[in-house]
């Protein structure tokens, strides 16, 4: 495809290519996070005994890392209101509030694999706990890549390089970090609840 031809595409696509191109990574993220949820669920009915969360884990932890998470989303969602309205001190303000509730939930994560694994929970100290490391492991990552984006687009704020009607970076950050949130709500509930 020539150069402007790729151009009229972008021009006559009635979705701008980074908001679908960030919509086909989110699915693939779906598949990744699907194969390891539904590898935990196949693994947790399988099992003929499993450890009660609530004894093993630190259920109450884990509830107050969802609800810095539930936070940062609505942080997100006004750092694109923020934005899309052109005030981009207030967008970047925003997005280092959600940057700094996401590192708050990564210590709080790394300060409970410490305390787990210094009572003898490890990721191989059983299914359950190698399940547990696995899954809140890579969804660690993913906060962490979300961490990373949303300080990136902090400081293009600051930088004026957003502008009200071009500021797709914002929401392609944002449909990341409620992704990251929301496989975080899954997470708690089948290892938590189920």
């Amino acid at each position: 495809m020539s150069q402007g031809a790729a151009a009229d595409f972008r021009e006559s696509s009635p979705v701008p290519t980074s908001r679908l191109g960030m919509w086909l990574f989110l699915a693939s993220e779906v598949m990744f996070f699907a194969a390891l949820i539904g590898s935990y669920v196949v693994l947790r009915l399988g099992a003929s005994s499993w450890p009660d969360p609530n004894e093993v884990l630190g259920v109450g932890v884990l509830a107050v890392n969802t609800f810095i998470l539930i936070l940062s989303s609505v942080s997100m969602v006004m750092a694109h209101d923020a934005a899309a309205g052109g005030d981009f001190r207030r967008c970047r303000n925003f997005l280092l509030g959600t940057a700094g509730l996401g590192l708050t939930f990564l210590v709080i994560k790394v300060l409970d694999y410490a305390h787990l694994s210094h009572g003898g929970f490890t990721i191989g100290s059983s299914l359950f706990a190698s399940c547990y490391y696995t899954l809140t492991g890579f969804h660690g990552l993913h906060v962490l890549a979300g961490v990373v984006a949303l300080l990136t687009g902090a400081w293009k704020a600051g930088s004026g390089r957003f502008t009200s009607e071009e500021h797709g970076y914002v929401e392609g950050v944002g449909l990341y970090w409620h992704f990251v949130d929301l496989v975080w709500i899954v997470l708690f509930a089948i290892l938590c609840l189920m």
